[in-house]
């Protein structure tokens, strides 16, 4: 499925904090940061702490337990962009006071 779906309302979020949803079998942190909502995996690829308990500044979460930065808008690895590491990104909008997020289908190749 790649539509929207709703996981959380506005005000239910913080500004400058993240909170953890169940979201079509992935947990997704979902952020409000200067006015914006973003959405990235809530697993750390190095591992595995949950990101939306990370602190947010200047477009990025840091991981809680090593102080890895990813950035909000597209997860990449902000201590080593060269090294290809990111933590999936999704696309948010706010419908009414709805937070939708959409996760592409995965594809299976075979």
């Amino acid at each position: 499925m790649s539509d929207f779906q709703t996981v959380a309302r506005t005000g239910e979020i913080p500004e400058g904090e993240g909170r953890c949803f169940p979201f079509q079998g992935t947990m997704v942190a979902v952020f409000l940061d200067q006015g914006s909502y973003f959405a990235v995996n809530d697993f750390c690829p190095h591992m595995g702490a949950s990101l939306s308990e990370g602190s947010v500044a200047d477009g990025a979460v840091m991981c809680p337990w090593h102080a890895w930065r990813f950035r909000l808008c597209d997860g990449a690895w902000l201590d080593n962009l060269k090294g290809g590491i990111r933590t999936a990104s999704y696309e948010v909008r706010v419908q009414g006071d709805a937070i939708q997020v959409r996760i592409p289908e995965q594809r299976v190749t075979g």
